[in-house]
């Protein structure tokens, strides 16, 4: 069981379900949104995945237990998350999964599946995204069901994508999630390999790129593998002529910056409240980060408490994240260089 963090997260859970689905793997995709439940989310996926299945002689008598099952569960939770919308092929078989309690349920739930695909030979492996979205009594439930089919050496996993918060939220819910899972990071590439994820799709189409322009993207990007993305496509966009120089990146970095400020930051800048925005300028008038709540609280001239809620919202909404305690670090990177572009000069101080 996997738990990952990071830029360039959803990519690589991407990649990771085609290679998995490659091998006859059979994978549930969800993405955790805010407002729904993770029955609502995990119900229809579990569904299809039971129904292909139930194709395979020698699980076909498990997966339909397992459709049973999910048909109680569904019902029995419809109540307390009214959200649960999954097409009931079969009638519930009483005393699976159908208690109404979702730790429980979902741990019955799990387990029958887990058989099913055993027997079928295979495995059931849920790749969900944006997992520091679930809340806490879910994400316990969802722990203890895994833990369950691992006491049982059954084949369901997880790898789960998030927020570099996830590891805190995960322990948060059930103690021994550390370890249960591993965390590894997806950061920033170092320098060879970011010259390279440029460089060699370039190579492959016959055209040359300079070292200064190499330089000057992995300078501009930090690394980032999506930033790394949007540098690539708008310097081949603007670039005339093989090698592709130095003017041609300054040029696509106005470019690919003024795409991310439409797009990608400027999404999750519309999320934030007028506190918010204020907070998270106060961050990036002192730098990238991460920074200690006192300065942040002291460029707003205002009481550390006083600024504990913001902070916590801040952290929910995904938008900064604590390393450390008493420390704040932007979840996007390039973030700080953004509020300082969208809200200039000093009236952003004033509440």
């Amino acid at each position: 069981m996997v738990g990952l963090r990071g830029v360039g997260k959803t990519v690589l859970l991407d990649r990771m379900r085609d290679d998995a689905e490659g091998a006859g793997i059979q994978t549930l995709r969800v993405e955790a949104p805010e407002s729904r439940s993770l029955p609502a989310m995990l119900a229809p996926q579990l569904r299809q995945a039971l129904l292909r299945l139930s194709r395979t002689a020698a699980a076909h008598d498990l997966a339909k237990r397992a459709l049973r099952g999910l048909a109680g569960f569904a019902k029995a939770l419809k109540i307390t998350y009214n959200d649960i919308e999954v097409g009931l092929d079969f009638d519930p078989e009483p005393g699976l999964a159908d208690n109404g309690d979702l730790e429980h349920d979902l741990q019955a739930l799990l387990e029958v599946a887990g058989n099913a695909a055993k027997a079928a030979g295979t495995a059931l492996v849920l790749f969900l995204d944006e997992l520091q979205y679930v809340q806490e009594d879910q994400l316990a439930a969802l722990i203890t069901g895994l833990h369950r089919t691992a006491q049982k050496r059954l084949p369901v996993t997880l790898v789960g994508a998030g927020l570099p918060q996830l590891r805190g939220r995960m322990g948060q819910a059930k103690s021994y999630a550390e370890r249960l899972f591993d965390f590894p990071e997806v950061g920033p590439l170092d320098d060879t390999s970011a010259r390279l994820a440029i460089e060699k799709p370039m190579a492959a189409l016959g055209v040359a790129i300079t070292d200064a322009a190499l330089t000057r993207i992995v300078a501009d990007t930090r690394g980032y593998p999506y930033f790394l993305q949007e540098w690539g496509k708008h310097v081949w966009d603007v670039a005339t002529a093989s090698p592709i120089a130095i003017q041609d990146v300054v040029q696509a970095s106005t470019e690919a910056i003024a795409a991310l400020d439409e797009s990608f930051f400027r999404v999750r800048f519309d999320r934030l409240t007028p506190a918010e925005k204020r907070y998270v300028r106060a961050m990036a008038a002192i730098g990238p980060g991460p920074h200690r709540s006192g300065d942040v609280a002291e460029e707003l001239g205002r009481k550390v408490t006083a600024l504990g809620p913001v902070r916590s919202s801040l952290i929910t909404k995904g938008m900064v994240w604590s390393p450390n305690h008493g420390d704040t670090a932007f979840t996007v990177p390039l973030f700080d260089e953004f509020m300082r572009r969208i809200m200039p000069g000093d009236d952003w101080r004033v509440s």
